[in-house]
């Protein structure tokens, strides 16, 4: 569950229950400086499990405690975690319960827990309400054999918790094995992904780190519009470390020569320092313009369906690769979007190229719209092509022509080279199904509704007519 968090902490299904949260050292280390009633690494030590949300026991409950199931959903706050849950999910802080294991009651203080970029919440019946699962960004399902969790919990209970094996027995044929079967296993379905071995399973484990890093490196639109891609969205994450990279260059006194090996990120963010610069000339503009086209149209075309397909080498040898849907077309918003046309050519031998003109007429809001598409174009897969993203008014209508044209809302590719966040949200919230491949995301649009930083009027930059 990715947003703004807490790491939790809670041993596999034959450990301890619902969820417990647990803070990082960064987090101990900021709690302890402003002295306010956090998990401290004295009380429970770094890795120490939390038992967060049981309900407190009453008087009764507790004279009859061997007899009560904590493994069943009712055991547990729901209605805590939630709020729990939402709070850290919107930037505020969240006030864990302390339970205590020794009077199964919830004792002061509250655990505070602060905001970060990672929630993560474990424990065995975390999947079995809805509300809960519908707060959840990815869902993990550790799959252990059955006697493994058991030898885990007779080992666990035996030496922390000081009893014997036939009270350990009794309590996991009584409550635990029917609590799994009934509600544990059952909400297996609901998991995005199950690993087998639990710790294990590195390469699993690994997949799933390098998943949550490619999340946490994407501009922050990406992370509410799946169908958003930003092909440099890794770029703040990279410089750093272009930074120490180009350190050591300079402390082993390598050529200037030598530094031509920097990642694409940053020659995409230079590319965009020459185009957006007032004085670069015509001719400058267009090379550089045309090259960042270019990235932006060969990452759209890999957004496009295709089958596997073997072919025979010159060596006689098979090669297995892939072929790309040829029911393909562009359509280009006049009259920017024909400086991509090009590109786009060069990528596509053959490719039918149609035109939209949406033309704003005075301050009415009206628009005159003039289209020259293929024929067969509800047949076919689209590329869209307009560089500039500002409000998403002329997407918006250029989309819409499309879909009245015949054409599948997720057959349609957005491709530009610069985004404002106002027209992100026009585009993706009315045609959620589309995807929106850009090379940069902007700040926003000026009291003229103009891109910010931006690159100027593109059109006549590129065509040469911004004297006219």
């Amino acid at each position: 569950m990715g947003s703004n968090s807490v790491n939790g902490f809670l041993e596999s299904p034959a450990g301890v229950h619902f969820s417990g949260l647990h803070l990082d050292e960064s987090q101990l280390k900021s709690s302890q400086q402003e002295k306010k009633p956090t998990t401290s690494p004295k009380e429970y030590g770094h890795r120490e499990p939390f038992e967060s949300f049981y309900h407190s026991l009453s008087e009764e409950e507790s004279s009859r405690v061997h007899e009560y199931n904590f493994d069943h959903p009712d055991a547990f706050d729901t209605e805590k975690l939630l709020s729990c849950m939402e709070n850290l999910k919107h930037g505020r802080p969240a006030d864990i319960p302390n339970y205590d294991l020794k009077t199964h009651r919830n004792v002061s203080p509250a655990r505070k827990v602060n905001p970060s970029d990672v929630i993560i919440l474990e424990g065995i019946l975390v999947f079995h309400d809805s509300h809960v699962r519908e707060l959840m960004n990815m869902k993990i399902f550790v799959d252990t054999d059955a006697d493994i969790r058991l030898a885990r919990r007779i080992c666990r209970d035996t030496v922390e918790k000081g009893r014997d094996v036939r009270t350990v027995l009794d309590q996991y044929s009584k409550f635990v094995k029917p609590a799994f079967d009934d509600f544990i296993l059952p909400t297996k379905k609901y998991a995005d992904i199950i690993i087998p071995r639990g710790g294990d399973n590195h390469v699993a484990i690994d997949l799933i780190v390098q998943h949550i890093r490619t999340k946490l490196g994407q501009h922050d639109l990406c992370k509410i519009y799946p169908n958003l891609y930003v092909i440099q969205s890794t770029f703040q994450k990279m410089l750093q470390l272009v930074a120490i990279v180009l350190r050591a260059f300079i402390a082993i006194s390598m050529f200037s020569s030598d530094i031509k090996q920097i990642p694409i990120l940053l020659q995409i963010r230079g590319m965009h320092t020459l185009i957006r610069d007032a004085e670069t000339t015509k001719h400058d503009f267009i090379f550089y313009a045309d090259r960042l086209i270019r990235l932006v149209v060969e990452h759209g075309l890999g957004h496009l369906p295709f089958k596997e397909k073997q072919v025979i080498t010159p060596t006689g040898a098979v090669y297995t690769g892939v072929e790309f849907c040829r029911r393909l077309c562009g359509i280009s918003v006049i009259r920017s979007g024909e400086s991509m046309e090009n590109a786009l050519r060069a990528c596509c031998k053959g490719i039918k190229i149609g035109k939209i003109l949406i033309h704003r007429e005075g301050d009415n809001g009206q628009q005159l719209i003039y289209q020259n598409l293929p024929k067969d174009i509800s047949d076919r897969h689209v590329l869209l092509l307009d560089p500039i993203l500002g409000t998403g008014n002329s997407a918006v209508q250029a989309i819409s022509l499309l879909l009245q044209k015949g054409v599948q809302e997720g057959n349609i590719i957005f491709l530009n080279l610069i985004s404002a966040p106002q027209g992100v949200h026009a585009v993706c919230k009315r045609f959620p199904r589309i995807k929106i491949v850009t090379s940069e995301i902007e700040v926003g649009l000026n009291d003229d509704y103009r891109v910010i930083p931006g690159m100027g009027e593109f059109g006549d930059r590129y065509f040469g007519t911004d004297n006219d």
